[in-house]
């Protein structure tokens, strides 16, 4: 009886464990079927053809609205592990003043950069305290209440 089950449990082992190897993809942004590249042509192609042709883009340029950028993602998580990028393909299509194609950009994750941001503290000027410093610091300067009472150091009371 012991023996079936653990001859039960080997053998359905690797159809458990199937589902930890496979990995799980994950597509966000403009997704493009392969099959049919990108054929705009720069000159002849206009913004609304653009626009028929791929949609919406997924983002525009910053500093001016005669570029648009199609982004795609693709990402693959085995398991319980983080997601890593694949595949990631960025078109970019630039317009001159008069709508029509001026340029046809794309990008792989080859053109990938990898850019260093700012942390979320800003540096101060000044000494940085040890725990100790920050600990003790304000030993002995305890500051008394303010009252209008009078005392031996202020015999009127008034402040």
């Amino acid at each position: 009886m012991v023996r079936r089950l653990v001859l039960a449990a080997t053998l359905a082992a690797p159809f458990f464990t199937a589902g930890c190897i496979t990995p799980i993809t994950n597509y966000h942004g403009y997704f493009s079927d392969d099959a049919q590249p990108v054929d705009m042509e720069p000159g002849i192609d206009t913004r609304s053809s653009v626009l028929a042709r791929l949609g919406s883009p997924s983002t525009e340029s910053v500093f001016d609205d005669n570029t648009w950028y199609y982004i795609t993602t693709e990402s693959e998580q085995f398991a319980f592990y983080r997601a890593q990028v694949s595949d990631r393909r960025i078109i970019g299509v630039r317009f001159d003043e008069s709508d029509v194609v001026d340029e046809v950009l794309e990008y792989d994750l080859d053109d990938a950069q990898v850019i260093n941001y700012a942390s979320r503290e800003t540096p101060t000027l000044g000494r940085q305290l040890t725990f100790l410093e920050q600990l003790l610091g304000s030993v002995g300067q305890v500051a008394l209440p303010a009252t209008n009472e009078a005392t031996p150091g202020n015999p009127t009371g008034r402040q």
